[in-house]
């Protein structure tokens, strides 16, 4: 396993691999997966976490069934750029993920997504209830969206200098 950027993942993915979202919190981890084309996220279920081993079992079998090709997280950084301890946390999950898997991890600044995702929730008249439930796989989604448009992005400029 190894920690890229988003442009050595760009280099590095074949033409119709999924990517997965993830959004780590302390009580789950939400979860959003690419389509093949890499173009639409789309939220899927909640890892409730437990214990780290139960943890990465769940998010790697996640991962076989819907046949990820590398997982894109949200890094939590403070609004002034620095990186606290959610950060920390964040960097420590993915370190001891490297013990399990080969599966790259590509970190994506996740600022304001649960603030979008919630925005966007409302919008839906999704209650309240409902939105806790939805809350981290939709922020999955909305990290995973930014990230599969700035792959997109990065495939036009590298056609683009094909040409």
């Amino acid at each position: 396993m190894s920690v890229m950027t988003i442009e050595e993942l760009a280099s590095a993915l074949l033409p119709r691999q999924a990517v997965a979202g993830l959004d780590l919190g302390t009580k789950t981890i939400g979860l959003s997966v690419s389509d093949l084309g890499r173009g639409l996220a789309t939220p899927r279920t909640v890892i409730k976490r437990t214990k780290f081993t139960a943890d990465a079992q769940a998010l790697l079998a996640f991962a076989e069934k819907e046949k990820i090709a590398a997982f894109l997280i949200g890094l939590p950084v403070n609004m002034d750029g620095s990186h606290g301890p959610r950060a920390q946390a964040t960097r420590a999950f993915v370190r001891n993920m490297e013990q399990k898997t080969t599966l790259p991890f590509v970190y994506w600044d996740e600022r304001l997504s649960t603030v979008a995702a919630e925005r966007t929730l409302i919008e839906m008249d999704v209650s309240r209830a409902k939105r806790a439930e939805r809350i981290d796989s939709a922020a999955a989604s909305f990290i995973l969206q930014g990230a599969l448009d700035r792959l997109t992005s990065l495939a036009r400029a590298a056609a683009s200098t094909d040409d």
